[in-house]
């Protein structure tokens, strides 16, 4: 797979990039000229500062929303573990299967 063939999304919204990249020329990084803007925005407001220009600031909200978000992953995943563990046949895997990637899914779109 080639550089150019990896999906990329948005540095600042995690939009994905192969829906609006012509490709011709060099990546974008951006998905929008607003998503561009906040982006610069942030850099400038954290010049100077202790905090890196590449951070990611949550809110308490956020973090907490996160949290709960990976820890569905993790036991959807301890799920799957154990029926395989367990000798589980293929619907009750897939079921599960079906389950971790509907956590994974909802923890990708934190953002």
């Amino acid at each position: 797979m080639s550089r150019r063939d990896r999906p990329q999304s948005c540095r600042w919204c995690g939009r994905d990039l192969s829906l609006v990249d012509s490709g011709l020329g060099r990546r974008r990084q951006y998905c929008s000229q607003s998503c561009r803007q906040r982006a610069y925005e942030q850099r400038v407001l954290v010049k100077g500062t202790s905090v890196p220009a590449d951070a990611v600031v949550l809110s308490a909200e956020e973090a907490a929303q996160l949290s709960d978000r990976v820890y569905q992953v993790r036991c959807a995943a301890e799920d799957v573990a154990t029926a395989v563990d367990e000798g589980a046949e293929g619907p009750e895997l897939r079921q599960l299967c079906a389950a971790l990637m509907r956590a994974a899914e909802a923890a990708d779109g934190w953002r």
